[in-house]
């Protein structure tokens, strides 16, 4: 009996796994889809490329705000009706595409589609730690999660360009996506999930949220999270307008150069749990931010014909940072506030996000060419790899993590 009912948790657990492996795949398709989409934007409503930028940072703006006011939604109802309302308004905001052709009605949806993504993606993140045994175990998960986005984050973009080039209308890509996500819905409705384990009998609202604000390892662990985000992207936003120029002997490799970035950061995710098994996670992500910040040093200093290089190269050592320092954040905290602190690290991610490029964006119009932004960037590496270097020599984290909370 003992043997069947462990047996029942493994299936239960490997389907949860399975859905939220396809929730961040359907996630990345419509989030990372935005740069082939706005050229289009600017040619078809005349916009400048600060307010086609909208289209990027509207959602991200959106998915803080849900992190940070609703994550704790997933510890207060559960995992699964905060999954299954995430999903809901997803696919609702998806399919409303159809129904406009008004730029600004379009970002009114992505605000939508930024809350739908903050509920649905705090919830999963909760959900992981329910199924996890072990902070080395939430580990591997978070990093091949994050290789289904990186997947989802080359074929969104590759829908598109498919589309465009068909003639036919970028919005298939939203009708699409609702469709897949209606099959989520099912799927999360008619999944087990184990029961959250309360670890305290505090209140659990909007303002245990806060009070997870000042907590100094939620911070510290954001921060870093934060810093990498600005430095990854960087590349996906920035790395196509420094390389459009480009004449030298590396025009196919320019030309591919984002293609090269998503494949060896999805490839790199899927080697984490490997790779964590082998190695303790501190040395790691020493050793990756060091390299990161090599790659940006050694373009900056040797110029463009390293950027072909060495950007796309950088790619496969960001693989395993968000992941792996989303997870140990997480596994910090027992796993009845994991929709909170999960919340509060997804506020500092999408705000990140939003605020990198833009201010990249300012400084290379400061100074007239966007490598000056890429200077910025570079800085946000070295500052990465620093804190990185702390916490391998101090590992502030290490009595929390050896108490396996999950």
């Amino acid at each position: 009996m003992v043997s069947d009912s462990k047996g029942c948790d493994n299936r239960n657990h490997t389907r949860i796994r399975v859905l939220t492996y396809l929730m961040f795949f359907m996630f990345a398709m419509t989030s990372d889809a935005v740069g082939v989409i706005i050229p289009e934007l600017i040619s078809q409503f005349g916009l400048s490329m600060s307010q086609a930028s909208a289209f990027h940072y509207m959602p991200m703006i959106f998915i803080a705000i849900s992190g940070l006011f609703l994550g704790f939604l997933a510890d207060r109802i559960g995992r699964k009706l905060t999954i299954l309302l995430g999903l809901l308004l997803f696919a609702l905001a998806c399919f409303m595409f159809a129904l406009g052709e008004s730029f600004y009605y379009f970002l009114f949806l992505l605000a939508f589609v930024g809350t739908a993504i903050g509920v649905f993606k705090t919830g999963a993140l909760g959900l992981i730690g329910d199924i996890s045994a072990s902070s080395k175990q939430h580990s591997r998960t978070m990093n091949t999660v994050e290789g289904f986005f990186g997947v989802g984050a080359m074929i969104g973009p590759a829908i598109v360009s498919y589309l465009l080039i068909s003639g036919v209308s970028w919005k298939y890509l939203y009708f699409g996506a609702g469709c897949f996500c209606l099959v989520l819905c099912w799927l999360a409705f008619r999944a087990d999930y184990p029961q959250i384990k309360r670890s305290s009998t505090d209140a659990i609202n909007l303002a245990s949220t806060f009070r997870m604000m000042k907590n100094p390892y939620a911070l510290g662990f954001s921060l870093a999270i934060g810093l990498y985000v600005a430095t990854e992207v960087a590349i996906y936003v920035w790395m196509p307008t420094l390389l459009q120029s480009y004449q030298g002997d590396y025009t196919t490799l320019a030309a591919y150069a984002l293609t090269i970035f998503f494949t060896l950061r999805a490839a790199g995710r899927f080697l984490g749990g490997w790779v964590l098994d082998r190695f303790p996670w501190q040395q790691v992500m020493f050793w990756f931010s060091f390299a990161i910040s090599a790659c940006y040093l050694g373009s900056m200093i040797y110029g463009i014909e390293a950027a072909v290089v060495l950007l796309p190269l950088s790619g496969l050592f960001m693989s395993m940072m968000y992941p792996t320092l989303n997870s140990k954040g997480i596994s910090c905290f027992p796993v009845d506030q994991h929709g909170s602190v999960a919340g509060v690290i997804l506020f500092f991610t999408a705000v990140s996000a939003a605020a990198g490029p833009l201010l990249m964006g300012l400084v290379g119009d400061i100074f007239g060419h966007v490598k000056y932004g890429f200077y910025l960037a570079t800085g946000f590496a070295i500052l990465l790899c620093l804190l990185s270097g702390f916490n391998l020599a101090k590992d502030p984290a290490r009595h929390l993590l050896a108490l396996d909370v999950h």
